[in-house]
């Protein structure tokens, strides 16, 4: 997912974590109602505990970063990740 729909503090500002865990995306990145998203928490957590940095996503087959690769990174990069730990 490339298009942002949340707004974003400037990249290069420091920037507080979302208060949520990592492991739940914003609604807004990977919606409650979607058909495939325990299938993507699955793929997420499976990455997560093999110290992936990312997964496949199980229906496009698209890399998508996890949200410890994105908090290593040190800030939002304002692209839309999926797991975003800046999200809010």
């Amino acid at each position: 997912m490339l298009h942002c729909p949340l707004p974003h503090t400037e990249v290069d500002q420091p920037q507080p974590l979302a208060d949520r865990s990592p492991y739940e995306p914003h609604p807004d990145r990977l919606p409650l109602d979607r058909p495939d998203r325990e299938a993507i928490l699955r793929a997420h957590q499976s990455a997560l505990d093999l110290g992936q940095p990312g997964y496949l996503d199980p229906t496009s087959g698209l890399f998508v970063m996890t949200a410890a690769f994105l908090k290593e990174r040190g800030r939002c990069c304002a692209t839309g990740c999926r797991h975003c730990p800046w999200a809010r």
